[in-house]
């Protein structure tokens, strides 16, 4: 289930937040109920994808070095078992999802579904290049939208925001490859472990990761200056973390490869922080003299 992975959750946090500001929706105890369930109903499907991806990669995690551990690869799990377990959590995370909303309840079940297209012939999109990034990313702009449907169904989620959500997981997913296939040391190597590094080169990969960088943070000005432009303040400090995430990517062994360990990095965690702080602040605090300086005065 890699429960160890629900530090995830994380990404469905923005999803709550921002709504709950635009809208100005009072955390009840009703409210913070419904959003404990969803959390849950978020970790169980997530779950769920795991196995499946535990049961599917077992013959390519025996070909990596550290990922050839897994209870499945190392021929610790009895298949069927798994395979029920599988169905299991996405019923319970459904069920649970069904006591959020019809809302949320859709954007489960796509997350789920998603992690089928990701894992399952003969889709099974992890396997081609650059779309293996952009599939498995679109599970951030779904963590959002879990989180927004959690607090506000009738408030409808920018697209701007969605897509800028959506790129920067691709820049993400993108910089893991990059220190996986760093990792690996042997194109050969990497090409046997994951299919799609049959494409890749390190070059390629770069390439990409300043592509969904660049997309997803003008996408994140074109939300800020559409919906809150006092989040401007923010927009150095996100910037200042993707580098610091870049600069991840480069050290042997690096937590890029496994998100889940990221909270080990106190630098980036430590920005994180001030991120957080910043964004809540301006999305209370009004700044009437930002707004006219960036509106045009009539001629």
């Amino acid at each position: 289930m890699r429960l160890d992975h629900s530090i995830k959750n994380i990404f469905v946090l923005p999803g709550i937040v921002v709504p709950m500001e635009m809208a100005r929706v009072e955390l009840t105890g009703r409210l913070a109920l419904t959003i404990l369930i969803g959390l849950v109903s978020c970790t169980l499907i997530a779950s769920s994808n795991y196995v499946l991806n535990e049961i599917l990669d077992a013959p390519f995690d025996r070909l990596h070095p550290i990922k050839r551990s897994r209870p499945v690869a190392s021929g610790q799990v009895l298949l069927p078992l798994a395979w029920v377990e599988w169905l299991v959590l996405m019923a319970a995370g459904l069920a649970l999802a069904l006591r959020v909303g019809p809302e949320f309840t859709a954007a489960a079940a796509a997350l789920w579904v998603m992690g089928c297209v990701y894992n399952v012939r003969p889709l099974r999109t992890k396997d081609v290049v650059y779309l293996d990034v952009i599939t498995e990313s679109i599970n951030n702009p779904l963590r959002m939208l879990l989180g927004w449907y959690m607090v506000a169904t009738t408030l409808v989620p920018p697209t701007s925001l969605l897509v800028s959500y959506w790129m920067i997981g691709c820049y993400f997913m993108a910089l893991k490859r990059f220190s996986e296939y760093r990792e690996i040391g042997s194109a050969d190597g990497a090409a046997a472990y994951r299919k799609s590094f049959r494409h890749y080169t390190e070059r390629r990969l770069l390439e990409s990761v300043v592509f969904y960088a660049s997309f997803s943070m003008l996408m994140f000005g074109l939300f800020i200056a559409r919906y809150r432009l006092e989040l401007i303040f923010s927009f150095p400090l996100v910037a200042l973390m993707m580098a610091t995430y870049f600069d991840l990517a480069f050290k042997p062994h690096s937590a890029v490869q496994n998100p889940e360990k990221l909270f080990r990095e106190p630098r980036l965690m430590a920005e994180l922080a001030v991120v957080v702080v910043v964004v809540v602040l301006m999305l209370h605090v009004n700044l009437p003299w930002l707004h006219r300086m960036f509106t045009s005065s009539k001629m």
